[in-house]
């Protein structure tokens, strides 16, 4: 699923969007770093821009531009020894990416396993009744809370894609043998981050 919506598929006129949940203040812990303050300057449809203040230690005092996310999730889906991947329109970054499928908790309700598999049969046209988690990174940590939970998927049932943006109405699903994937990985084919932890992870996991 894309990271944000284009014009066309914006709230009517009047809306406003539901803003990203945000952490409660002092709940910042390291080296007597707390947050004391938080400003909200936009609210998008995907995340939610603030500047937030902090104090130091010593007393210092700081300020930051703050991204929040609803966060997200991703699906390794082995096919044998084939991982399922899509190659879809990315318009940050104005170019087609080999990645995961993927997509953000914007599901009211829907908790991480169950967004992941959404997600599969949305992009992939597949479903995994069962799945394990690999583990969770966060995307950007300079600016960014958005926290990714990767899953891998080995039995895979054929399901009904279903497009829900124009990026993936054309996007297009892709099958790379294991045996290509640091390959792909080396030459920069793949640079996604959640595509190159989850496929390393996924080596890992079977001593490739």
């Amino acid at each position: 699923m894309p990271e944000q919506t284009s014009p066309a598929e914006a709230p009517a006129s009047g809306t406003v969007p539901t803003p990203a949940p945000i952490p409660a203040l002092n709940m910042v812990s390291g080296h007597g770093f707390t947050r004391t303050g938080e400003e909200i300057l936009h609210v998008g449809h995907v995340i939610t821009l603030a500047r937030a203040t902090f104090e130091g230690p010593a007393g210092e005092v700081m300020e930051r531009d703050v991204v929040h996310h609803p966060g997200a999730v991703a699906v390794v889906a082995l096919d044998g020894d084939e991982v399922v991947l899509v190659r879809q329109y990315r318009p940050v970054l104005e170019r087609e990416m080999l990645e995961l499928p993927a997509g953000k908790l914007d599901v009211p309700g829907e908790d991480r396993p169950t967004a992941a598999r959404r997600e599969l049969v949305e992009e992939a046209g597949l479903d995994a009744p069962d799945l394990i988690e690999l583990g969770s990174f966060h995307n950007s940590i300079g600016f960014c809370d958005e926290e990714t939970t990767i899953y891998l998927a080995t039995e895979l049932v054929p399901a009904t894609a279903v497009a829900v943006s124009v990026e993936e109405e054309y996007l297009t699903v892709e099958r790379v043998g294991l045996d290509d994937v640091e390959r792909l990985l080396g030459d920069g084919t793949i640079t996604d981050a959640k595509t190159v932890l989850g496929l390393l992870w996924t080596l890992r996991r079977l001593g490739r």
